[in-house]
């Protein structure tokens, strides 16, 4: 697998939530969790199962320029060949489904979510141009 060399970074003011949303219900794996004394998350690494990650904290832990970054501000794009079962595994978690399941002009097999924080989370099929 080649090393991913992008990593998104999002705020939440529940950090705890997030990773916990982010594990058992989109599918995510814990790689790092760096936990504050106070029992929130000062950083965090998850890997996606087919390749990818993204790094979360608190806001409350922001410095210099980060710390303009506001929770619910982002929009992360998840490949997976298995955008039925996300899909799935979102709706019965109760999680709002932003944009319906839907195929794309461009071949995309695709759905958005948004967290409980308000960032949306697109699942498709597309890979990009090659």
């Amino acid at each position: 697998m080649t090393e991913s060399t992008v990593w998104p970074a999002l705020r939440y003011d529940d950090a705890p939530a997030a990773v916990r949303f982010l594990v058992d219900v989109a599918g995510f794996r814990e790689a790092l969790v760096v936990p504050h004394e106070n029992g929130d998350i000062v950083h965090a690494e998850l890997r996606w199962p087919e390749g990818g990650g993204v790094m979360l904290g608190s806001t409350k832990f922001c410095e210099g320029v980060h710390a303009e970054l506001k929770a619910g501000s982002g929009n992360v794009y998840v490949v997976t060949d298995q955008v039925d079962a996300v899909h799935e595994r979102m709706r019965a978690a109760g999680t709002e489904i932003a944009e319906a399941l839907h195929d794309t002009e461009f071949g995309s097999h695709t759905f958005t979510a948004r967290d409980g924080e308000g960032n949306f989370w697109t699942f498709g099929t597309y890979r990009g141009a090659p």
